[in-house]
């Protein structure tokens, strides 16, 4: 099993920043990408970006390239997600995920429980 931890986020004025920050623990090797994902009240879970851990090819979302960028600590396993320019939309829940990489693209099989980012007009 692999378990992941987010932290970061909470209240941010529009067009502030924040970093959310995510661990993973466990059976680390068998992960090969890692991503984030927000689900807002309402509204379905849906992908902001991944990134494979051995290349560091970077996938994001439309709605937050230029805005967002993810980054990794290999040897601390763990990503990053640096959220510039944030708007009041971006508000949601935002969840990390792990997992490994097929033919169709990612495939995360495990989910942190979630950090709250709310942002203020």
């Amino acid at each position: 099993q692999v378990q992941l931890a987010e932290s970061g986020g909470g209240l941010v004025q529009a067009g502030g920043s924040t970093r959310l920050s995510c661990v993973a623990s466990g059976r680390t090797f068998s992960v090969y990408a890692m991503g984030w994902f927000r689900q807002a009240p309402g509204k379905e879970r849906e992908f902001v970006g991944g990134i494979h851990l051995s290349g560091g090819n970077l996938y994001y979302a439309d709605f937050v390239k230029g805005r967002f960028t993810i980054s990794r600590d290999n040897a601390k396993n763990t990503i990053y997600l640096q959220m510039n320019s944030l708007k009041p939309e971006d508000t949601a829940g935002y969840y990390c995920a792990a997992g490994g990489v097929g033919v169709k693209g990612f495939e995360f099989n495990y989910w942190g429980q979630g950090t709250q980012v709310t942002v203020s007009s």
